[in-house]
């Protein structure tokens, strides 16, 4: 591939995005975005994916004009999937996994869905398993099936949109689908039983090429028509990506966004626990990653409203004398500790300061470190994305979790990886740049907290 810029469609699902990354150094050097807002219906709650596509196809003429853009990537969320009719438009609007529509038919899908030890796939709420979402998409609209000709996981959606080739990529399939089974690289048995096994697109690994930008796109942007479109990856996947071709196991990522999400690289042998929120994700070259998550970013903005407040040592060491905690689950549909309810132990921080900061980070750490053992993690811990510049959580996770905890200099891992599939033959000469928390003089402090907060979470 030529060019020495690549432009990234990343759409998280928070925030949508367009970034030029340059290939060198896979630096970002220019960036756009906009909310990823969810539109009410009818005929159900949905993603925007008509507002992002102008968003995207302005960002791609602006940007190709200032630094000349050689090739295309996409990352996107998981739990979603586009069904698409013969003519390439959509045959129903695209999910948002947050509807709690699927779970009215949750005990119809129960007895379709594949068991965990084939699909390593928990059980989870609303839309989060794909496969419920399509189930409950089939049941409520009848007619639907038969208007589709392709089912496109999300990031090959906006592929799709580019070249006009279909694909599902291994990353988005094996992200809590139900789908796929990770162990033996194949569609699980659900295809089938959906009556989608001859419509849903072949999987493809996310580097590949998929073609080349559409003659109407190249005229509307300004891109060359042999510009190349990879088939893209499931987010929390592009941050492990970097990682995987520049460090040797055992290690672990920690994707930090509106989900945080632990994986385990190359660590000890563990049985994992649906019902504790763990579950293999398979990674760019198509392996099985034992991973854990919970909604960590949404419980911090739940929990932090307003402008950020930065927490010192003092403010910190306040929380950890006093023993001021917080409990789970601040969002108690997911993670593990699901099902349970939050409270303060000890006076609850006011909204606005600089102790409540601490508090919430010292939390999430503790989740996050609950997170990494049930998924058998040894080594150093990168955390990537908006919790690599949270200080209470960097200083508690790196005292709890007993291993060196190194937080990455770019804001979102996210982009980087993605642009990884087109630039990884220069990327792996490169050293991350990143240097590991060093112990600070709270160690002792923040263990003890630890200790009394696990005490405190097994007493529920």
């Amino acid at each position: 591939m030529t060019g020495a810029h690549v432009a990234v469609i990343d759409i998280g699902k928070t925030n949508a995005k367009l970034a030029v990354v340059r290939r060198s150094d896979l630096s970002e050097i220019a960036v756009v975005t906009r909310p990823n807002t969810v539109l009410p219906g009818p005929p159900y709650p949905h993603f925007d994916v008509d507002g992002h596509w102008e968003f995207i196809l302005d960002g791609l003429t602006r940007f190709h004009a200032e630094h000349g853009l050689g090739a295309i990537t996409i990352t996107t969320h998981g739990a979603a999937a586009a069904l698409l009719t013969k003519d390439g438009s959509l045959a129903a609007p695209v999910l948002d996994y947050e509807h709690t529509g699927p779970d009215s038919s949750a005990k119809e899908y129960d007895a379709l869905r594949p068991l965990f030890s084939e699909t390593a796939s928990p059980r989870l709420s609303m839309g989060l398993n794909l496969g419920a979402q399509l189930h409950w998409q089939f049941l409520t609209d009848p007619a639907l099936l038969d208007r589709v000709a392709h089912v496109v996981t999300y990031p090959q959606f906006w592929t799709h949109r580019l070249t006009g080739v279909a694909a599902t990529d291994v990353t988005s399939l094996g992200c809590h689908t139900d789908l796929w089974n990770p162990y033996e690289g194949r569609f699980s048995a659900l295809p089938e039983s959906l009556g989608i096994a001859d419509k849903i697109a072949p999987p493809r690994m996310p580097g590949d090429v998929l073609g080349t930008v559409t003659a109407e796109i190249a005229r509307r942007t300004g891109l060359s028509a042999d510009t190349p479109v990879l088939c893209g990856i499931h987010d929390s996947n592009a941050s492990l990506l970097s990682h995987l071709v520049t460090r040797k196991p055992p290690f672990s990522v920690v994707s930090t966004g509106t989900w945080v999400i632990a994986m385990a690289v190359g660590g000890k042998s563990v049985t994992l626990d649906p019902a504790r929120d763990t579950l293999v994700n398979v990674n760019a070259f198509g392996n099985a990653v034992p991973s854990a998550r919970f909604m960590g970013g949404r419980e911090h903005d739940l929990l932090l409203p307003g402008p950020s407040v930065d927490a010192d040592e003092a403010e910190m060491r306040e929380i950890l004398t006093h023993r001021r905690m917080l409990l789970p689950a601040i969002v108690p549909e997911t993670g593990p500790f699901a099902g349970m309810t939050m409270r303060w132990i000890g006076d609850e921080p006011p909204v606005g300061s600089g102790q409540r900061s601490a508090a919430v980070g010292f939390y999430l750490a503790l989740v996050t470190a609950h997170c990494l053992d049930l998924i058998g993690h040894v080594g150093p811990v990168i955390v990537e994305g908006p919790f690599a510049r949270n200080k209470p959580y960097l200083t508690m996770l790196e005292a709890v979790s007993a291993s060196s905890v190194i937080p990455t200099a770019s804001t979102t891992g996210t982009s980087e990886g993605a642009a990884l599939l087109v630039a990884a033959q220069g990327s792996q000469e490169r050293e991350i740049a990143a240097r590991p928390i060093r112990e600070g003089p709270l160690k002792g402090l923040c263990i003890g907290y630890a200790s009394e907060w696990n005490a405190a979470v097994r007493a529920i």
